[in-house]
């Protein structure tokens, strides 16, 4: 795997900040826009159904790679949607997950980690629901390898 899919753009405390200086949601949702458009671009082979968030009103892919790391899996991930909004979703969720250990990413609390960017007051239930979903997808792939690394 390339170093760009292993380097987040912003960390997820850089993007939490940037969020409490934008005074309005006009202004945070054109910055997660702009998330998004920094993504790396997936590769149309990867645009598949293993890859597909199920879940997701707009379509959404997301791809893992596990590094065996020593035992102690990382994964990192590389992702897309075909919506602009959700597809900044999509980088958020690279910012707080991509690179960490399966534990890390189990132990993470989505909602409290997110709660922190007030995201779910200013998102469509559909749009939350299908956050919720990549976040599940995302935990779903740190399980199977720590399960993997077990064996």
């Amino acid at each position: 795997m390339d170093t760009l899919a292993r380097s987040n753009s912003a960390s997820f405390e850089d993007i939490r900040e940037d969020f409490e200086l934008l005074d309005d949601w006009e202004d945070r949702y054109r910055y997660v826009i702009e998330l998004g458009r920094k993504l790396e671009p997936l590769p149309d082979d990867m645009r598949n159904a293993v890859n597909k968030v199920q879940g997701c009103v707009s379509q959404v892919w997301l791809s893992t790679t596990v590094d065996p790391d020593g035992g102690t899996p990382r994964l990192f991930f590389i992702g897309d949607s075909d919506a602009h909004i959700v597809r900044g979703l999509v980088a958020i969720l690279f910012a707080i997950y991509s690179g960490k250990t399966a534990d890390e990413i189990l132990s993470t609390d989505a909602q409290q980690t997110l709660g922190a960017l007030h995201l779910s007051e200013h998102l469509t239930p559909q749009r939350s629901n299908g956050l919720m979903a990549m976040v599940q997808r995302i935990r779903k792939d740190a399980e199977a390898a720590r399960t993997a690394a077990s064996h």
